[in-house]
Order: C-alpha cells, then sequence, then structure tokens
C-alpha cells in the first residue's frame, strides 16, 4: 500500500506542519524596521517597547516605523548603535504585541537545525538551515566581543536581516547578521542583552581610546606607524611620538592597525597597555593608560 503524502502518519508531511506551526508562533515576535535604509529590514521585539536589529542595515536614525505581524505601524524612536557587535536598539509604543521567547544560544551545537526568521512588507520570511559552527567567544574585525561564534549555513534573505535566529522549540537564541564574506551569522541572546543594557543607559558603548592615527609601516617591516596623535590624548599623555613603530601590544605581535583597533574594546577602558616600540630605529617600550572614547 502506498502512502500518501497527505498522511498523518507521513514524517516528511508532520515536519513540515510543524516548521509552519513554528513559523507562525515564533514570527509575532518578529518586525519590521521601516525608513532605516534602501528596503525594510528586520527587528525583534525583544523587551516590551524595545527592538533590536542590525546596525549595518540601518543607515538613518529618524523617520522609523515599526511593522508587527498584524499588519499595525508604529512610529520607532532610535536609542543607540554598536557597530563592533551590529546590534542597534529602538523604541516603540506597542499595543498588545508579543514578544520573542528567548532561548540561550550557549546550548547551540554544529549541525543542529535551525530557522531565521524575518518580517517582510508582505508578512513573514523563513529560511530554514543548519548551523554550520558554533564555537566560544570571538572579536569582530571592529571591535567588538561576540559572546559565542555562530555560523549558519542558510540564505538570508536582505529584509531578514536583524531577524531571529530560531531552534526547533521556537525560542529566539540571537539575531542573524551577514557578516564577513557573506556568510550569514547569528548575534547571541546574551550579547544582545549586553549592548542593549548599556545602549538603554547611556546612548551609546564605551570603546578604549588611543588618541593616535595609524597606518601600516609597509613592506616586510612588521608594526604599525604612528601618523598623528590627539594632544589631549591617553597616547600624547604617555609620551608615544610621531614616528614611533608599535609593534607589539602586551606581548602580542602588532601587524596590522586592525590589531590594534581590537585591543580597544569596551573592557579595555582604564586598563593599561604595554607597548612594545621602534624609535628612531632603536627599541623602546611604553605603557599607555586606555581612556575612553570621546562622543563625537
Amino acid at each position: 500500500m502506498t502512502t500518501s503524502l497527505s498522511d498523518a502518519s507521513n514524517p516528511l508531511a508532520l515536519l513540515s506542519d510543524h516548521l509552519v506551526r513554528l513559523t507562525e508562533e515564533a514570527s509575532a515576535g518578529i518586525v519590521g524596521v521601516r525608513g532605516g535604509g534602501r528596503w525594510p529590514v528586520s527587528g525583534i521585539h525583544w523587551r516590551p517597547g524595545i527592538v533590536v536589529t542590525a546596525e549595518e542595515a540601518l543607515e538613518r536614525e529618524e523617520g522609523l516605523e515599526i511593522l508587527t505581524a498584524d499588519g499595525r505601524t508604529f512610529p520607532a524612536t532610535f536609542i543607540g548603535r554598536d557597530p563592533t557587535t551590529d546590534i542597534a536598539v529602538l523604541r516603540f509604543q506597542p499595543d498588545g504585541l508579543a514578544l520573542a521567547s528567548l532561548g540561550d544560544a550557549a546550548a547551540l551545537r554544529t549541525g543542529q537545525f535551525v530557522l531565521a526568521l524575518g518580517r517582510h512588507e508582505r508578512g513573514a520570511v523563513a529560511a530554514s538551515g543548519i548551523v554550520a559552527h558554533a564555537g566560544g567567544a570571538w572579536q569582530s574585525q571592529r571591535g567588538g566581543r561576540i559572546d559565542h561564534l555562530i555560523r549558519l549555513d542558510l540564505r538570508l534573505a536582505p529584509s531578514a536581516e536583524g531577524g531571529a535566529l530560531v531552534n526547533t522549540r521556537g525560542e529566539v537564541l540571537g539575531m542573524t547578521v551577514t557578516g564577513p564574506r557573506h556568510r550569514v551569522l547569528a548575534i547571541p541572546r546574551s550579547t544582545i542583552d549586553r549592548v542593549a543594557d548599556q545602549l538603554l543607559a547611556k546612548g551609546r558603548i564605551a570603546r578604549g581610546y588611543l588618541g593616535a592615527r595609524l597606518r601600516p609601516v609597509g613592506g616586510n617591516h612588521p608594526g604599525v606607524l604612528v601618523m598623528s596623535l590627539d594632544k589631549e590624548g591617553p597616547a600624547a599623555a604617555a609620551g608615544l611620538l610621531v614616528g614611533d613603530i608599535i609593534q607589539s601590544w602586551s606581548g602580542t605581535a602588532v601587524t596590522r592597525v586592525r590589531h590594534v583597533m581590537q585591543q580597544l574594546s569596551t573592557d579595555s577602558v582604564g586598563t593599561t597597555a604595554a607597548l612594545g616600540l621602534s624609535r628612531g630605529g632603536a627599541p623602546a617600550s611604553l605603557s599607555i593608560v586606555i581612556g575612553e572614547r570621546p562622543s563625537r
């Protein structure tokens, strides 16, 4: 006897039905964000009246609107952004809107089946795939500390940028973004909570500040060259000079400007960095207390 595709015992039909229900339930807390760029992107109703979305996709900070699952729109206020973790926070006045059901991204494993949910003008959008790699904490190219590395094997629509990574229980584990080399990544819940708390409290993220403009030395010479100094900055106060070449930072070799920028995280403010230098061709050393980047 041939089993019908609509038979309730068909495992593929059962899986399909489960994914439909899962998408319908989990997408109730997924919103659209209008006015921030060339096209609407997605966001997550993270806390009552608080939406998180992808910072990189948010080109403007004014005239923003939240599109809800039932088709309503609400004006949104920009709270703050953190380019180093790709997180932006908005505030609006919801009216009975469901919150995302949050889970723990630390439990994710490589190979686990997941969904990426977003919201388009015409409704929810979904993509399925697996966790291509689940790893420990890492640092973005802009110096942000991300608590877990989550790389996804799925195709992310532009409108789903800033949407939710969802497990098979319907729990939102993080926010989906497009990373380097167009790889789809997820920013985990713990990182979003940490950054959102700071943005809601201060409107910005404190970042380490050296007060020096740097460029690579070039050729086969290691280190980065000090091109100019902020006269009021920590580097000038510690005695760093224009023309110095920074070759190491607290025992770690420096070969690119990015290596220095990655050291200037939130956690670096107030810490002391031991710099290994080349000054006039001779080795030198210097200790600098990292300051906080001034507001612009």
